[in-house]
């Protein structure tokens, strides 16, 4: 299955029966990449931040299933006070270190597959935070690591400082992503956000060894449903031009404009997360990522803008 499942609102909007029922039914369809937070959702009241992991902990222990799946969790993004969500836990070596013992007591398990610095943490240096990773890929708590929201040029810096200290380099990176694009500079109403650009675009696609995670990969619901208006950042003549073939593209493929991005984003080769909150939602994105867009239809998609 190639697209991960997000699950920021399992165990909270979603109870522990329905997490259940859509965890069972993506490892049913193949399924296997889980991708979390030590932080999801903070941002909602009487949450901590940590019930995402710990529903996917409970569901992993029931199934007994842990080798089967890949599991992607984050540090960095956690609040220190719950009355300032604005100060972020950050990436120094003795976070890092508290951080990722949370992390595995709460998912139940030794070993985190692919373990992700959430923001950038400037405060720190980058041989700081590396090393730190490095520590943990030595002695098998994380298999691999990873950078969310971070500009391509801080990629390549860090990935220089782990090849000359021989450490374990990054080689995933997380980046907000759809076929939508927003009108250059827009500032987003999610601040920690940070948008894909062509540089970081073309940095992975020339680098064989990196993978793109494109996340917000639907935009909450916007290119299927009218009570989820897209943000004020998309509204430009470039948008109504994509939106015009991305729904040509559906009608002729038989398949939604959703099922029809995650095709698009999948066959640029990156590994969309996809968070769902249902199991409908869940059945039409496993229809997606089996999706094959023609070169044409590809061709007509990349010039509509």
């Amino acid at each position: 299955m190639r697209f991960a499942l997000g699950t920021i609102p399992f165990g909270t909007a979603v109870n522990e029966r329905d997490t259940f029922a859509i965890l069972d039914r993506f490892a049913e369809a193949g399924g296997t990449v889980l991708d979390t937070a030590n932080n999801y959702p903070f941002w909602i009241e009487g949450c901590t931040g940590d019930e995402s992991e710990q529903a996917i902990g409970a569901w992993l222990a029931a199934r007994g299933n842990r080798d089967r799946m890949v599991l992607s969790t984050k540090v960095g993004a956690r609040p220190v006070d719950p009355a300032d969500l604005s100060r972020y836990e950050g990436l120094s070596a003795p976070v890092i270190a508290k951080a990722v013992e949370g992390s595995l007591r709460r998912l139940r398990t030794d070993y985190i597959d692919v373990y992700w610095s959430h923001v950038e943490d400037r405060s720190v240096t980058l041989e700081e935070t590396l090393g730190a990773f490095h520590e943990l890929t030595a002695d098998g708590r994380v298999r691999e690591i990873g950078a969310s929201n971070v500009p391509a040029w801080r990629l390549e810096r860090a990935r220089a400082v782990a090849r000359a200290n021989g450490w374990t380099p990054y080689t995933h990176v997380q980046s907000r992503h759809t076929y939508l694009r927003p009108r250059p500079n827009a500032r987003l109403a999610e601040s920690a956000h940070v948008l894909v650009t062509d540089d970081l675009l073309d940095y992975v696609a020339d680098t064989p060894d990196l993978t793109l995670w494109p996340y917000n990969t639907l935009l909450a619901g916007a290119y299927t449903r009218e009570d989820r208006p897209l943000p004020e950042s998309y509204d430009h003549p470039g948008t109504a031009r994509r939106l015009k073939v991305l729904r040509e593209v559906a009608i002729e493929v038989g398949a939604t404009p959703n099922q029809v991005v995650l095709a698009w984003l999948i066959a640029d080769g990156h590994l969309p997360i996809v968070g769902v909150s249902s199991l409908a939602q869940l059945e039409e994105a496993v229809t997606g990522a089996s999706l094959s867009l023609d070169g044409d239809q590809k061709k007509r998609m990349a010039e509509a803008w």
